[in-house]
């Protein structure tokens, strides 16, 4: 395995030796020539002193992590496996919960290794990799998880194309294939998924707390919008949680089909739920216009969206999103405002909401708010991993 040493600036240097895992392009102090992805990183700093060990690949996020600060530890299937058996060990609850049987097994810098995750799938696993530097490693990687668990079939997502895209492939690595959709449980509901169509599987696992809460407490009798719906999981705990109707939107076509698949799975007659393929802007008008009006909205938008109309990043364009919510809830009426967008803080989130609001001359009142369950594992020195954002508001 080839390892280079590289030298990282002054104030780098004393982020990483706090925790900090991600070597950014910036940190260095000379560009690395003609190094190839999966390259072992000896990382020192301005002074020649020892900082920390990793692997070079690139991902949008830097050119690559650390993944010891034990300068003698290979990288190698012992390195992944040790690992990997800790990850399993912090989630044995959730392997003896029969009431969920989809979860994340090992979340990247969290358990120890930026730029890979394995989430579990009801006996099968399937593991992203960001990078072609962590791609390198593959062999060792799955070797090590053959040792540590047991398992009916492997898949794998390359997430490491142009804008770190999904490489379109069969992500059947090894195993028995599995017959799709497989069907999964979270605490009691049925998730339909297919784990070999593409780079999402059709549900987000990092919202397990934020569906068992709209089941349990803020569906029951209430009418209620689940805006860039995806395949409507949202939707399927907001029904199962007593909802008196529930209205999916979403632009893409297949998303007509997979919500009325959820719904299915979960023995809900999908025919008295309302699903439509629309731009969720061009749906906020055609609401506003018709007088429609909502309990309970969801708002669960992806980082950055682009359709024929509009396009959408987070960072610059809640606010607005919120405002369109905001004018279609019913006075004490919830919206459920969520982001993944890592480039912003919970409390920036907070300063997207109270501006929506005021412009929208409406009062509020914060009910709760959660960030990644716990087995999506993240680090403090990361803060950046911990991207999700999900916030109850209510409308006074």
């Amino acid at each position: 395995m080839t390892e280079i040493t590289i030298e990282v600036k002054k104030r780098s240097s004393e982020k990483m030796k706090k925790g900090f895992p991600l070597i950014e392009q910036t940190a260095l102090t000379k560009s690395m020539q003609k190094a190839e992805e999966g390259t072992i990183l000896r990382v020192v700093d301005e002074s020649g002193l020892f900082v920390g060990k990793g692997y070079y690949g690139k991902q949008n996020k830097g050119v690559g992590w650390i993944v010891t600060k034990d300068p003698s530890e290979t990288i190698d299937r012992d390195f992944f496996l040790e690992r990997i058996r800790a990850a399993v060990n912090r989630r044995k609850n959730l392997f003896n919960d029969n009431e969920t049987t989809a979860f994340r097994l090992f979340n990247g810098e969290g358990d120890g290794i930026g730029g890979l995750t394995i989430d579990f799938y009801d006996g099968f696993y399937v593991s992203t990799l960001y990078s072609e530097g962590i791609y390198h490693f593959r062999k060792d990687i799955y070797e090590a998880l053959q040792n540590a668990v047991t398992f009916k079939g492997l898949y794998e997502k390359k997430r490491f194309a142009s804008q770190g895209q999904y490489v379109e492939d069969d992500d059947f690595v090894m195993g028995e294939r599995g017959e799709f959709p497989l069907i999964v449980k979270e605490n009691g509901m049925n998730f339909a998924v297919n784990l070999n169509d593409g780079p999402m599987v059709g549900v987000f696992l990092d919202q397990r707390d934020v569906r068992r809460r709209i089941r349990d407490e803020y569906a029951s009798g209430k009418h209620v919008l689940n805006t860039f719906s995806y395949t409507g999981a949202f939707s399927v705990a907001a029904a199962l949680g007593g909802a008196a109707k529930t209205t999916s939107v979403d632009l893409a076509k297949r998303s007509l089909a997979k919500t009325i698949e959820q719904f299915s799975v979960n023995g809900i007659d999908y025919e008295a739920q309302d699903i439509i393929v629309m731009d969720v802007f061009n749906y906020f008008k055609f609401a506003k216009k018709k007088g429609k009006s909502f309990d309970l909205v969801i708002l669960d938008p992806p980082s950055f969206a682009r359709s024929k109309k509009h396009t959408f990043s987070a960072a610059k364009d809640y606010t607005g999103l919120l405002q369109e919510a905001i004018a279609i809830t019913e006075k004490n009426g919830v919206i459920i405002a969520s982001t993944n967008c890592s480039t912003f803080s919970m409390e920036k989130f907070h300063t997207f909401i109270k501006e929506a609001f005021k412009k929208e001359n409406a009062n509020y009142q914060i009910l709760e708010e959660y960030t990644l369950p716990d087995d999506f594992k993240t680090t403090k020195s990361f803060r950046e991993g911990n991207y999700l954002k999900v916030v109850f508001i209510k409308r006074k």
